[in-house]
């Protein structure tokens, strides 16, 4: 069995109760707590200052007759000022820190009842934030006429600050925690698990952590719009209260990179007629939102790491350092890692902004949330513009059909979403969008599609891989690409391909030329076949 241990004030005023045998029938506190009967205290460590010494002994002879196995040690402690907020909680603090606690074998509760307010506020926060392990214990008097009220005993209450712990605070925090969830959502009810899961996650740490955040994903995923609602989120809930400041990294070069990230004083470099902050000053008490962080410069990399970590930097051309107080989210559709073993992002940076990292997944692998931000996006369409509008059901079904199956490229990701159904919505007479529309954007989809194919179809077809081409490689790869795509057979593009060295062999083969030229890239005739737009 665990021991029981209690800590607590002196109740000057309350553990009084006058001289003699008098004070027996008053009700003081921390006597009356050594007399429960489901409550026994194997030790009590009773804090009082110089002037209560007296007091504190006879009530620890007290205690000592009504509770013979309680062990009262009296831990007199040095206060000026009692009602003094950083006295008392400096006090308390050291005494936390000081005290040897062994939770495995005893089982703390802290008496708020006597004290000062003051002693009861720091009593709180020491427990709420663990530096005592300990539960709070309140005392009440005993009810006129009960029978307490004879032995001056009274009641007790124990508050446990684990507020998971109760089913209806536990309900309500489910309840804000789902709502926040959706506000970073924008109301969209997505579908998609891994999402989901994300979103959840991304709920927790933004709520509880000014680390920087680093969102991972391809263009048009969503991650701008993402980090403002997260910015809104902690400005809703007043967790900060700056400006939110964005930049793309890829729109930053050289000193312009410089000047617009830190700032410059006034001549830092030929043009700089005056002093410019610089988008960190401008984020401070805010969130910097630094889109394509891996576009940024190596010397910009260095000077950012020193911001973040340090909260201080020099604008270009000063040699007087600036201050800003922002918390980072940083975005990227690139692979940082990689960009590490090739010298062209900081390792040290990457480990400070990826502490805690999210990726978002591009659209082709969220097909489910299509249709509720179709649906999203129409009602944008209303608040945007006035006008309502529609889908008939069998358009709907001929959109949704199409934009969920494998010819959809969507390539642009959730942007290029938007964009259709903000043409279809806008050409659609008398807001409704019929058939005939969603055929003719559906024709403008492939066609859009099919031009962007033919610009790089091998990074189409072999992702990241591609850029691990050379480019004359890689410009001959689209070349092949290009033909087989428009070709009926594996042998038709073949004999392109080869139409003129095909004439000095004396067997063609130029269908298993073809096919071992596409093996050397992991490519077969069949995922090319599979891939060829529509007629």
């Amino acid at each position: 069995m665990k021991k029981t241990v209690v800590i607590g004030f002196l109740g000057t005023q309350l553990d009084y109760g006058g001289r003699g045998a008098m004070r027996w029938a008053k009700w003081r506190p921390t006597v009356a707590l050594c007399q429960q009967d489901d409550l026994p205290i194997d030790r009590l460590h009773l804090l009082h200052d110089e002037r209560s010494r007296g007091l504190a002994e006879r009530v620890s002879l007290d205690i000592a007759e009504v509770s013979p196995r309680t062990e009262v040690c009296r831990v007199e402690i040095g206060l000026r000022d009692a009602w003094d907020f950083e006295e008392m909680y400096t006090t308390l603090h050291d005494f936390a820190r000081a005290y040897p606690f062994s939770t495995d074998d005893e089982d703390y509760l802290i008496h708020i009842t006597t004290g000062t307010h003051v002693a009861q506020i720091c009593w709180f926060l020491l427990a709420e934030t663990r530096y005592l392990p300990a539960r709070l214990l309140q005392m009440s008097p005993p009810r006129k006429g009960g029978e307490e009220a004879a032995a001056r005993v009274g009641s007790y209450a124990l508050i446990d600050l684990d507020l998971s712990r109760y089913d209806k605070i536990a309900q309500r925090f489910r309840h804000e925690q789902a709502d926040t969830q959706v506000f970073l959502k924008s109301g969209i009810a997505t579908r998609n698990a891994d999402f989901n899961a994300m979103i959840e996650r991304l709920e927790r740490v933004a709520g509880r952590s000014r680390a920087p955040l680093l969102l991972v994903g391809p263009t048009g995923a969503g991650k701008s719009f993402l980090a403002r609602r997260v910015y809104e989120l902690k400005r809703q809930k007043q967790r900060i209260g700056g400006r939110f400041v964005e930049v793309n990294c890829a729109t930053l070069r050289g000193d312009a990179a410089m000047s617009a990230l830190f700032g410059h004083v006034r001549g830092a470099f030929t043009g700089a007629q005056g002093e410019r902050i610089g988008l960190l000053r401008a984020a401070d008490g805010g969130l910097l939102f630094l889109d394509e962080i891996g576009e940024l410069g190596l010397d910009e990399q260095a000077m950012l790491l020193k911001a973040v970590e340090e909260r201080r930097f020099f604008p270009l051309g000063s040699d007087r350092e600036s201050g800003s107080d922002f918390q980072l989210i940083a975005g990227t559709n690139r692979d940082l890692r990689r960009g590490v073993r090739e010298g062209r992002f900081r390792e040290d940076l990457l480990a400070r902004i990826n502490l805690w990292t999210f990726e978002l997944p591009g659209l082709s692998a969220r097909l489910e949330d299509i249709e509720p931000n179709l649906d999203f996006e129409l009602e944008r369409h209303a608040r945007e513009q006035g006008r309502q509008v529609r889908f008939n059901a069998e358009a709907r079904s001929v959109y949704l059909a199409f934009a969920c199956s494998p010819q959809a490229l969507w390539r642009g990701n959730f942007r290029e979403l938007s964009a259709s159904l903000t043409r279809l919505a806008t050409l659609a007479e008398a807001g409704r969008i019929n058939q005939a529309d969603v055929r003719d954007e559906i024709a403008r989809l492939r066609r859009a599609w099919a031009d962007e194919q033919s610009d790089d179809l091998a990074e189409q077809f072999l992702g990241a891989g591609a850029d691990e081409l050379d480019l004359f490689e890689r410009s001959q790869l689209n070349c092949v690409l290009e033909v087989c795509r428009r070709s009926a057979s594996l042998s038709e593009a073949g004999r392109k391909l080869f139409a003129v060295s095909r004439l000095q062999k004396s067997q063609a083969n130029d269908a298993d030329r073809l096919r071992k030229y596409l093996a050397r890239f992991g490519l077969d005739w069949a995922a090319l076949a599979a891939s060829r737009p529509a007629a």
